[in-house]
């Protein structure tokens, strides 16, 4: 049996546009490294919008910063695709943290309704707590320039989830582990 059409695969890639055409089960033409085609950062930024509904910014870690600034990632667009503030998470990986605000996109999709400033119970596996605490984010527009940039210096909300550490302690507690204090900085305002 001969396929005679077959959409073109679209695969992303480290900001990476990779066409391959295949017809028929057989590759007509695999680009080399320099047919590449680069994609730009507002444009990756609107593609995850247009595709997911909201987009996830991570930022690397800056060990030289004084305080060293661990990595981090927050949503663009949370409040356009399920009605709640942007999502910042400290401390994890790109992956890890993507995880959390599609759980929190996911939840509030479902009707949730997610309140700021106190602890929650039963949104996290095993009945960890987490809490969500809203940034000033005129305070703390340096963490969050590609949001700046994508929402053209409109007013926005923005959330950090904080999540306890292996213990069950909260950032914000005596008991917190000493070493994750520096991969999970408390930005966001713990009372009202």
């Amino acid at each position: 049996c001969r396929l005679l059409h077959r959409r073109p695969r679209l695969w992303l890639r480290l900001g990476v546009i990779q066409w391959i055409l295949i017809y028929g089960g057989s590759m007509k033409h695999v680009p080399k490294p320099g047919e590449y085609l680069s994609i730009g950062h507002a444009d990756k930024i609107e593609w995850m919008i247009e595709t997911n509904g909201w987009a996830l910014e991570p930022v690397l870690a800056d060990p030289d910063s004084n305080p060293p600034m661990p990595s981090y990632a927050y949503s663009i667009g949370m409040p356009g695709a399920v009605g709640f503030a942007d999502v910042a998470v400290f401390g994890l990986t790109p992956v890890a943290a993507n995880g959390l605000v599609t759980l929190v996109a996911d939840a509030c999709r479902g009707g949730t309704d997610i309140p700021l400033g106190v602890e929650l119970v039963g949104l996290l596996d095993n009945d960890l707590r987490c809490f969500f605490a809203p940034i000033d984010v005129n305070e703390h527009a340096g963490f969050f320039t590609t949001a700046v940039s994508w929402f053209r210096g409109a007013p926005f909300e923005m959330v950090q989830l904080l999540f306890p550490d292996r213990n069950g302690f909260m950032p914000y507690e005596a008991g917190y582990e000493q070493r994750m204090r520096l991969a999970q900085p408390v930005l966001g305002q713990l009372a009202g």
